[in-house]
């Protein structure tokens, strides 16, 4: 019969291990929690074994285990994630179907399944096995629920003629950790681009002086570990058409021209047309007149 040294090794260990807290067991009778991690991360929506090992000395027909969490969010107010009391388990309502033991009674490890950003916080693994007192008989880790950057967000502001000043910014909305935002010029060659951060999850880049160089397209990457996301902007820079202006310049001023002429003309028929009628009103109170007759007068007195 043959016998691997590496199993050897292996069960030397183990009965080593168990002689060690048997000796524990008889010079103490306090109840010891161990957190194997002290943090940990997971993926959002993979699943995570919350490890809490503990030892006692005396039977587990009352054993207690209360797994908490303080979120980030609001440490101040931890919440309750699964009991086992007296064989009992106990979810927390909102994580019925997604959290449950895993070596109950003999370990008090958990899975988290189907991990969301909410989840993430200190936990706390509270172990009671009376009649025996704990040495706190507490454990913390913390979790961590990273998430791939979400589809940024790309568009421009600004003038687009030549010599105006446009501003490219590009925002992102979920990403842990914090996704680093980029901006480059694609063609005619890749050039990266001075980014001004407009907080954690957004950045922009401001052309000043636009040219029909500026014109190209322009693409933002939202980067972190677990991936980059990209999106695009094509930017068009015109030039105003000078001759364009010139000739809307001269139309306008011989459109004004002819309409001062055509005051001007209103005012002259306007003028000579009110120089007749007096003219004619004058002749009119001329025929109108008695004359003066000295026979007339004469006659009249005899």
């Amino acid at each position: 019969m043959t016998v691997k040294t590496g199993t050897l090794h292996k069960s030397f260990w183990m009965v080593a291990l168990w002689y060690t807290l048997v000796l524990f067991s008889l010079f103490t009778d306090a109840l010891s929690v161990t957190m194997r991690e002290s943090s940990l991360q997971v993926i959002r929506g993979d699943a995570v074994n919350l490890p809490c090992s503990f030892f006692t000395s005396s039977p587990i027909n009352k054993l207690n285990v209360i797994w908490t969490v303080a979120p980030f969010s609001s440490p101040e107010n931890p919440i309750q994630v699964i009991v086992y009391d007296h064989g009992q388990v106990m979810e927390d309502p909102s994580l019925i179907g997604r959290v449950g033991f895993t070596g109950i009674p003999w370990s008090a490890d958990i899975v988290l399944n189907d991990t969301r950003e909410s989840d993430a916080g200190v936990y706390r693994c509270m172990v009671n096995n009376p009649p025996e007192t704990t040495d706190l008989g507490i454990g913390e880790l913390a979790l961590s629920v990273l998430t791939p950057p979400s589809l940024p967000v790309c568009q421009w502001d600004g003038d687009v003629a030549e010599g105006g000043i446009v501003t490219l910014s590009c925002s992102v909305e979920e990403g842990i950790p914090t996704p680093e935002i980029l901006w480059d010029k694609l063609n005619p060659e890749e050039i990266p681009l001075p980014v001004n951060m407009d907080g954690d999850m957004s950045g922009s880049v401001q052309i000043v002086n636009s040219s029909s160089q500026t014109s190209g397209l322009y693409r933002c990457s939202a980067s972190n570990p677990l991936g980059t996301e990209h999106c695009y902007v094509n930017l068009s820079i015109y030039t105003p058409n000078t001759s364009s202006g010139i000739l809307q310049g001269v139309l306008l001023t011989l459109a004004m021209s002819l309409v001062l002429l055509a005051l001007l003309l209103l005012i002259t028929w306007l003028h000579r047309t009110g120089q007749d009628g007096r003219w004619r009103d004058r002749k009119k109170d001329e025929y109108n007149e008695i004359p003066y007759t000295p026979s007339l007068m004469k006659r009249s007195f005899v």
